[in-house]
């Protein structure tokens, strides 16, 4: 069989579950907002079902899923349930506006699950499947099903719960890898095996979920789909608890190079996957380490000579991917003091952003200053400078002016001016440490009762002229905001950032006490697949 001809190449659903699964990843919980903006961005980029959330764990999350079901135009949106009545009715009730939409429900089947955690017989977990199912289907005729711990569960009994979702009416049938246990080859045995071995089996669309514990999420996925799958559950970056999920463009990426050996397709926009990475990256403040596969700032960089000098005699020497097939555009543009004007546009456009004239002579004359006072100016420096003017053109309150004064001999004093609706206001503080102290004097001038929840620091580039590039996260009763600032300056950037977020929270705060607008519930831990 020729399988570089399309007609060779079977399709593989993409599921993207950021919202949910990736959610459950320490510290990674997203805003309304936020969630509603990363939908959207999923929906364009052609990802085939979207895990919107999880609408019984909390009011929020009902709310967020029955919106982002209502604003999707391609994707179908889920909802997760567990196999209870109130949790399947709940799901069904938030994805009601939406074009199409499916339910997932699940229940765990290994030994350890049901001994321990649900403390039920086998017996009695098959016979919830059934029903579990039967009610899903009840509301729409796209129901999901997964078996918790599937690849720690005892095979018979899989099979048996697999024929009995399938029987109740589940069209796909999820095969997690929950604890990230398996290995590829003991993962596509096992979709084999449940293929052969199920009678309905031909009903369902079987599908992945793998977790990354032993480092082998993606390589277990695409296993799988050589196994007989044809949905992969994914997310963002590899966003997950604990180590992570499989990575969506990983997976993806991966079945696009080597369609040699993986004779499959997906409907994935891969120019799109940079700016999707950015921007989870960018809600859930958790950068993408440098060397990450297909968007990690090292993916397309080449710094051995040895490799420049193959790199420069042909691209395919040490690249098996464009850089512009992932949304990584290269320039030879080097931008310095001495840049002009429409260098710097044309860098901007390479980089992906479109400025009208006055944000465009903002964004020159920080690039400017900024070449003032370090020696390289890197495509990341650009980047950060740019997105913390489109930030700031939005705040309420700036920062001006600020002075620090630190040491071991004597209190750490934080002198800060900022504009305040056109007012120009100076206050001093001190702290136990200089942010401690610019955050006090910030205070001063903005009175609030928000905590900080998230202080994070990293170098936009390297070298110790680098760019500061602070995240800020602030809780407020059930609000929280994140705030972003970059400057070559620690202190001023943490300022920026601190301000952004409390910008942030006072319009949420406005949002919240406007007529007609209810508090969102606590958010109560959910289960997980």
């Amino acid at each position: 069989m020729n399988v570089s001809t399309p007609a060779a190449r079977e399709r593989v659903k993409i599921f993207d579950t950021t919202l949910r699964d990736g959610e459950q990843c320490a510290g990674a919980s997203m805003t309304f907002e936020e969630k509603i903006q990363v939908a959207e961005l999923l929906d364009a980029l052609g990802v085939d079902v979207i895990e919107a959330g999880f609408p019984i764990a909390s009011q929020g999350d009902f709310e967020a899923v029955s919106e982002i079901a209502r604003r999707l135009h391609t994707a179908v949106p889920c909802g997760l349930a567990r196999a209870a009545v109130k949790d399947i009715d709940r799901a069904a009730e938030a994805l009601r506006n939406a074009h199409a939409f499916r339910i997932h429900t699940f229940i765990s089947t290994s030994p350890v699950h049901m001994k321990y955690k649900l403390q039920m017989e086998p017996d009695a977990v098959l016979e919830k499947v059934f029903a579990s199912v039967a009610r899903a289907r009840s509301h729409t005729d796209d129901v999901e099903w997964s078996a918790e711990d599937a690849t720690r569960t005892e095979f018979d009994f899989l099979c048996r719960c697999v024929e009995a979702a399938i029987k109740a009416g589940a069209t796909t049938i999820n095969v997690p890898d929950t604890v990230g246990y398996t290995t590829p080859e003991e993962y596509a045995s096992l979709f084999r095996r449940l293929i052969e071995a199920v009678p309905n089996s031909d009903k369902a669309i079987f599908s992945t979920h793998c977790h990354n514990d032993l480092g082998m999420a993606v390589a277990n996925s695409l296993a799988g789909v050589t196994g007989g799958a044809r949905q992969i559950e994914c997310t963002i970056n590899g966003l997950g608890e604990r180590a992570g999920n499989a990575a969506l463009e990983e997976v993806v990426m991966a079945i696009r190079t080597r369609a040699d050996v993986l004779p499959f397709t997906t409907g994935i926009k891969t120019p799109m996957l940079m700016q999707a990475s950015k921007l989870v990256s960018t809600v859930t403040g958790f950068p993408v380490q440098y060397n990450k596969a297909i968007v990690g700032k090292n993916a397309f960089a080449h710094e051995s000579g040895i490799h420049q000098d193959g790199m420069l005699k042909h691209v395919e020497t040490y690249e098996i991917m464009r850089p512009e097939d992932v949304g990584v555009r290269e320039t030879n543009l080097v931008m310095g003091k001495h840049s002009g004007r429409h260098a710097f546009r044309e860098k901007l456009k390479d980089l992906g952003y479109e400025l009208g004239d006055n944000a465009f002579e903002q964004a020159f004359d920080r690039m400017k200053a900024l070449a003032d006072r370090k020696k390289h100016v890197y495509d990341e420096d650009i980047e950060a400078l740019v997105e913390d003017g489109i930030a700031g053109a939005a705040e309420g309150a700036k920062v001006i002016a600020l002075t620090v004064i630190a040491g071991t001999g004597g209190p750490q004093k934080a002198i800060i001016t900022m504009d305040v609706d056109g007012t120009h206001i100076t206050k001093e503080a001190n702290g136990t440490g200089p942010v401690d102290a610019c955050f006090n004097a910030i205070k001063a001038i903005l009175p609030h009762e928000a905590r900080l929840s998230l202080y994070q620091v990293h170098a936009v580039t390297e070298g110790t002229d680098a760019q500061a590039e602070v995240s800020v996260r602030l809780e407020e009763d059930d609000r929280v905001a994140t705030g972003r600032g970059a400057d070559v300056d620690t202190l001023v950037s943490s300022a920026k950032a601190y301000v952004a977020a409390l910008n942030k929270l006072s319009i949420r705060r406005e949002k919240a006490n406007a007529p007609g607008v209810d508090g969102a519930e606590p958010v109560r831990v959910g289960e997980r697949v």
